[in-house]
């Protein structure tokens, strides 16, 4: 059980829903009880009665709680006129007390639903949140190796199935339990001989049902990671459509998500057929042992080896009977829970892995940036390959810091340690000589904006993905934010101007488009710190103009880390810094660069021939 401790740390929220919920189910079983009980001594005093002979009667009856319910009603016949108008009466009442019985055993079972359902609803909804919160809070550096798609299929298919298949049998891991419980240890006062025979098919049948479902989770897993992989390659589809439409492979992807829709088809099928046969087969051997303890119970009584009145032996019966659809319900919610438990398996493997990018919730208070950002030492290896390799820099506040070199030399990754996307494996970044990790994360990052080369928007308005930078700008400051980036002109074109929906990650909108928004975006902002990550390397010419006129009024003022792909870009930049292999191989200013004939010139020459 410890696969499901979180669900149940969850459930510990909720005591007092808990305990509401145990006291209405036991008093629905009780109520269910009372139901059967009753027939008991009325079957007794229409079979055994003689004609309202309580001596004789009380002969015949060996169970007192029988007998005194049986005495009550044997008074009432006795009081009547005769014996077939008393018993007439007696019928009656025993027939309110059955219905009353029935109708407070389904209010309790209603009560207990009432209870328990809106404490499920919570439970799946913490896990979904407390899911999201962590893929918000993983380093940037787990999702290099994980596909969105998978992650996706965790947070909607994997936490359905345990809403369905875990949460969803709360009520049986519970009411069933105690209903079988209950019943059985009325059955044990009733005759504890054929209790104890009866316990003996209990260990046979938990052994045929723990086979069927013990394969489910293998094959849960199996099915969970091919739903992963199928909306992997819808993900990619839906992104690469452009792609598979101009290099004619429709027919290539088709065949891949058709493959994997065939082998999760199989799968499915493979789940269904063994879950599907927990509940008939424990109805089944229920019946079974339901017709032995109907042959084993009436030769005792008939050889009267076991003390049991006839209708004592039938309300037996009749309360074993009440326990083979609770065994079925548990058998298929144990099923169930097999089947969760890979969905389980999938969730906590993101929610324990560490967050190696740790806030210091006691860290101090970045208010200003006021003179410089240090790398001392740093160095910062993934899995054992060393990305950057004892960089030793220093960017003084105001100055604009251009990284480059060739692709894989640990650029983006230099930058990236400035936010703490990554923190260092060893060594030290320090703003203002103070490391990083001693300040809030919340307040570095909010000194700082980031322009990457792929603009990310969202599926909002042109206002609120500006407003993003700053939460509640008023309409003034989006609109002066995006004069400064070039964006107000092309704004104003649209129907609905700043209100315009700009579609799934800007698509209604062009690449340079989209790239001012995200200048805009970073400008509102007003932050002391810049981080510019390629952001005019995928733009047309004419865009590239306005984008790096608008990049220039931003950089104004402002300390600034541009990763340049167009070297022509950063030619006014304070210094130049090129990294080689994770290494700072070359650093100064463009003419001093070219000058030293080295590494960077050649960059230069090999930008100038193409």
């Amino acid at each position: 059980m410890k696969k499901y401790s979180r669900i149940f740390r969850y459930l510990g929220q909720y005591r007092g829903g808990i305990f509401l919920y145990f006291l209405f189910i036991i008093l629905s079983v009780a109520f269910s009880i009372v139901s059967v009980g009753m027939l008991m001594p009325f079957l007794e005093l229409i079979f055994n009665g003689d004609k309202g002979s309580i001596a004789g009667l009380t002969e015949k009856t060996s169970n007192p709680v029988i007998k005194y319910i049986r005495d009550v009603l044997l008074e009432s016949i006795n009081n009547s006129k005769d014996r077939t108008s008393g018993l007439l009466k007696t019928l009656g009442f025993i027939c309110v007390i059955i219905v009353l019985s029935i109708f407070f055993k389904n209010l309790f079972l209603y009560l207990s639903y009432y209870i328990l359902n809106p404490i499920k609803n919570k439970v799946v909804n913490t896990l979904r949140s407390d899911l999201y919160h962590k893929i918000l809070h993983l380093p940037i550096g787990y999702f290099t190796e994980k596909r969105k798609g998978d992650l996706i299929s965790r947070i909607t298919n994997d936490i359905g199935e345990v809403e369905n298949s875990v949460v969803g049998t709360l009520e049986g891991w519970v009411r069933d339990p105690l209903t079988i419980i209950i019943n059985f240890a009325f059955l044990f006062y009733l005759s504890p001989q054929l209790t104890l025979f009866l316990l003996i098919f209990i260990p046979v049948i938990g052994f045929v049902i723990g086979r069927i479902s013990r394969s489910l989770k293998k094959q849960s897993l199996e099915a969970a990671i091919k739903y992963g992989e199928s909306v992997s390659v819808l993900d990619e589809t839906l992104g690469g459509l452009r792609v598979i439409k101009a290099f004619n492979i429709e027919s290539l992807l088709k065949n891949k998500f058709f493959r994997i829709n065939e082998e999760l088809l199989t799968a499915k099928n493979k789940i269904g057929y063994r879950r599907d046969l927990a509940s008939p087969m424990s109805e089944f051997l229920g019946v079974v042992v339901f017709a032995a303890i109907l042959w084993y119970g009436g030769s005792k009584i008939i050889s009267g080896t076991i003390p049991l009145e006839g209708s004592a032996f039938i309300g037996y019966l009749a309360l074993f009977y009440n326990i083979i659809n609770p065994a079925k319900s548990i058998s298929l919610a144990f099923s169930n829970m097999q089947k969760g438990s890979a969905a389980i398996g999938r969730i906590e493997e993101v929610l324990k892995t560490p967050v190696t990018v740790d806030d210091n919730v006691n860290g101090k208070q970045l208010h200003s940036f006021d003179h410089k950002i240090e790398f001392r030492d740093v160095t910062f290896s993934y899995e054992d390959v060393v990305i950057l390799d004892t960089i030793n820099l220093i960017i003084e506040k105001g100055k604009t810091i251009a990284l480059v070199g060739s692709s894989g030399a640990g650029k983006s990754t230099l930058a990236d340690l400035v936010p703490r996307f990554h923190d260092v494996t060893s060594g030290q970044v320090l703003i203002d000589g103070v490391n990083i990790k001693e300040y809030s994360l919340q307040s570095v990052r909010s000194l700082m904006s980031i322009v990457t080369q792929e603009p990310i928007l969202f599926n909002d308005t042109i206002g609120n993905n500006i407003r993003l930078g700053k939460a509640g700008a008023p309409n003034e400051e989006i609109i002066q934010a995006a004069k400064v980036a070039n964006a107000h002109d092309f704004i104003m074109q649209k129907e609905h101007g700043y209100e315009s929906n700009i579609g799934d990650r800007g698509t209604k909108l062009s690449g340079g488009e989209r790239q001012r928004l995200t200048i805009a975006r970073a400008l509102i902002k007003n932050p002391p710190i810049l981080i510019l990550d390629e952001a005019t390397s995928s733009l047309d010419t004419e865009s590239e103009r306005l984008v790096q006129d608008a990049i220039n009024h931003m950089m104004q003022n402002r300390t600034s880390i541009v990763i340049a792909h167009r070297l022509s870009t950063i030619r006014h930049a304070d210094e130049i810094i090129v990294l080689q292999r994770g290494k700072i191989v070359e650093r100064g200013t463009h003419d001093q660069l070219l000058s030293q004939n080295g590494f960077y010139k050649r960059l230069v020459e090999m930008q100038e021939v193409r």
